[in-house]
């Protein structure tokens, strides 16, 4: 339909807009305080990207994506998460030879076919960091930091930091074998697509949403039972440099996040309200070099900004503007739309009568959009080369020769 939005998607503005702005200002400054410098990717990349480093077995892979072929038949898919798109530029751009470790942010569109919810639609958005060049406990730590300063900067405080590892290749493997033998023994009560995932992927059955599936695993074995000395000495360095920086995390066995690229680190901050993940990442130490680059280290995570804004609660009112310029007359609209230039130059937010209604109307408007002052300029006003202004909220009325008006409005915004 012509006038209807598509499902899971939502049109952003007016006072919720505000937030918006909020949200990303305040991410952008504390980025900039860990020293993360910004990237931007395609919003687009091709399939293949996606299918080798999220995983075939994947719900992402197997039941959100939006992929299509372009005119030159090529299949490409609208990014269902950034971290693949980052690495790519940073082989693609042989990023690696420079300084390491490289720390990047990015804050931006994601696109995923699932059922809307609360703060889950089909294209949201995601701030998200990324530290490649380390394999060092402090680089899980510092961008689980940098993800606890945030919610904090934003005033949100009542959710649950939880961290596990999924371990290494081997630890992996060890995991594997137990978890099959777990599930061959309820292989009849997993959906079909778990029966799949037995044989290509044992590990992503956890991930399923099927409520009988869940029901199954309540009782599966998880990874840290299987975890060799390194991975185990590697959460533990994690959990230790988290205390030092007083940030709780509690060790979850459950946790394992919905891709295959992770190793090592996994966590998840978690809505106590809720029960809804907010922010999630780990260690991904394979995926440069099965992109094709050196191997390295990396780390990071991707945060809803829509749940974060869900729990931020109902915005302030909309911007207003400083003072609003009526006019009567063709000499007083030319003067008002100068004068409103000559404001703004000056950091105040001007407004000027630009439809032509009549003086009544513009009041009326002023009024309605909460503008602080107010004045009408017309004929009188320019001969006297004076402008009466009001103020809005107490209605008092100071009249000022036109080039004292700048300073008079600056003085009484501050």
């Amino acid at each position: 339909m012509l006038t209807q939005a598509p499902r899971g998607t939502k049109d952003i503005y007016g006072p919720p807009m505000r937030v918006w702005h909020h949200v990303e200002e305040t991410i952008r400054e504390a980025a900039a305080g860990f020293v993360f410098r910004e990237i931007r990717t395609p919003i687009f990349e091709h399939t293949e990207l996606f299918l080798r480093s999220v995983g075939e077995t994947t719900d992402v892979v197997q039941k959100e994506m939006y992929t299509f072929q372009d005119k030159g038949g090529r299949s490409v898919t609208l990014r269902p998460e950034v971290t693949a798109g980052a690495v790519r530029a940073f082989v693609e751009h042989k990023l690696y030879a420079d300084t390491l470790p490289a720390k990047f942010y990015y804050i931006g569109p994601v696109f995923r076919y699932e059922r809307p919810a609360a703060g889950r639609w089909r294209q949201h958005h995601q701030f998200g960091a990324e530290i490649y060049g380390s394999y060092s406990p402090a680089a899980d730590a510092e961008v689980i930091a940098l993800a606890d300063a945030v919610l904090k900067r934003l005033g949100v405080s009542n959710y649950e930091l939880r961290v596990n590892s999924i371990g290494g290749p081997e630890c992996r493997a060890r995991y594997n074998k137990i978890l099959k033998a777990f599930l061959a023994e309820h292989f009849l009560e997993l959906c079909p697509t778990c029966q799949t995932r037995f044989e290509k992927n044992p590990m992503r059955v956890l991930d399923c949403k099927d409520e009988n599936c869940k029901l199954v695993l309540k009782n599966a074995p998880v990874p840290l039972d299987t975890l060799g000395a390194e991975c185990r000495n590697h959460l533990d360095g994690v959990c230790r440099i988290l205390d030092a920086m007083g940030i709780n995390a509690v060790i979850d066995g459950k946790i394992i996040r919905g891709l295959d690229y992770y190793t090592r680190t996994v966590f998840e901050f978690v809505d106590n309200d809720s029960q809804l993940s907010v922010c999630g990442g780990g260690r991904y130490d394979n995926l440069i070099e099965e992109c094709g680059g050196p191997a390295a280290g990396a780390t990071g995570f991707g945060m809803g900004l829509e749940r974060i804004i869900m729990m931020l609660g109902e915005p302030e009112a909309d911007i207003r503007a400083d003072v609003f310029i009526g006019s009567a007359g063709e000499k007083g609209f030319i003067k008002s739309q100068a004068l409103a230039n000559e404001l703004r130059k000056l950091g105040i937010a001007a407004e000027a009568d630009i439809t032509g209604r009549g003086v009544k109307a513009q009041m009326k408007y002023a009024d309605k959009t909460n503008a602080r002052f107010s004045m009408i300029i017309g004929d009188d006003e320019l001969d006297k080369n004076k402008v009466s202004i009001k103020n809005m909220a107490t209605s008092e009325q100071f009249e000022k020769a036109f080039d004292e008006l700048p300073l008079y409005i600056k003085e009484m915004l501050q």
